[in-house]
């Protein structure tokens, strides 16, 4: 992997800061006298340990976790599903918010029978001329292709990269996972190596530092450097929104034209021992740091 000369992170935005609020203490004293010592019972008292029982068991699995765990996907995706009609349960229309499903229970998702899965988290190092789709009407090749035999559970691409685009691409079928890291609130890193059709000028390079206006829309800019020991028109470009085609929109905003993409880094994840159009499942304590991110 290329290394980026040190990358002027623009740390003086106010973005992802939060005021913290002021919590007034409770000052005033209970009023409430103690027992003199002589009237305090002698006898101790036994808390019943807590322990898990067969009730607690049956309890069952909230709907809208069950329908997360089935890969459908997210929990908060689900509520608005279950409110509106989507969900039933042994043959019954089920709208209630918080309904417990049993074990043996059958539900359905628009017809459709669903079970919880077991979570896979599928690494891909995309080539170039793959769409990032599960299939497509005009016949080209989509990047399910190369991922067919990572898993016998159902998986989907987490977010997408242009056809011609290169690099990390995440599949899973954890829908809640999938929705926290395409959310832009949790800022997910994804660092590019672009390539130019021009040397790009240090004058526009510094334009690019900080917040740009693409279409309209304002877009960070986390940081943005030359590739150390590569001409001019290697760059290193680091951003956390996920908005089509947007790295080359940036660009295009300065005059110029990216002729190669590749995604080096997504959220802390790299290309490390992963030959281009290969795939790797993630290790536990990669999946782990994942479903950490704030």
């Amino acid at each position: 992997m290329q290394k980026f000369k040190s990358m002027n992170s623009n740390k003086n935005s106010s973005r992802g800061r939060q005021e913290g609020r002021k919590s007034t203490p409770l000052n005033r004293k209970s009023t409430k006298k103690k027992a003199p010592l002589s009237r305090m019972s002698s006898k101790k008292e036994f808390k019943k340990p807590h322990t898990t029982s067969k009730t607690d068991e049956s309890a069952g699995i909230r709907l809208n976790k069950y329908i997360a765990n089935s890969g459908v996907c997210s929990r908060r995706e689900a509520d608005t599903y279950i409110e509106h009609g989507s969900v039933e349960v042994n043959g019954k229309l089920v709208t209630e918010m918080g309904y417990k499903v049993q074990a043996d229970d059958i539900v359905r998702f628009d017809g459709t029978s669903i079970t919880p899965e077991q979570k896979k988290y599928i690494l891909l190092n995309k080539p170039k001329n793959y769409i990032t789709t599960m299939d497509d009407e005009r016949g080209r090749k989509t990047v399910m292709e190369l991922v067919a035999n990572a898993s016998k559970e159902r998986i989907y691409p987490v977010g997408r990269l242009d056809r011609n685009t290169t690099g990390l691409l995440l599949f899973t079928n954890d829908g809640e996972m999938a929705k926290k890291l395409t959310h832009p609130k949790h800022n997910v890193r994804k660092l590019y190596h672009a390539t130019l059709d021009n040397k790009l000028a240090l004058k526009d390079l510094e334009k690019l530092r900080g917040e740009v206006i693409i279409e309209g829309r304002k877009v960070f800019i986390d940081a943005v450097s030359y590739v150390d020991g590569q001409p001019k028109n290697e760059v290193g470009i680091e951003i956390h929104s996920g908005r089509n085609r947007i790295v080359r929109k940036i660009f295009e905003h300065v005059g110029y034209k990216v002729t190669k993409l590749d995604r080096v880094i997504f959220a802390e994840l790299t290309k490390k021992n992963l030959p281009r159009g290969r795939w790797r499942a993630l290790t536990a304590l990669e999946v782990s740091k994942l479903q950490m991110l704030q």
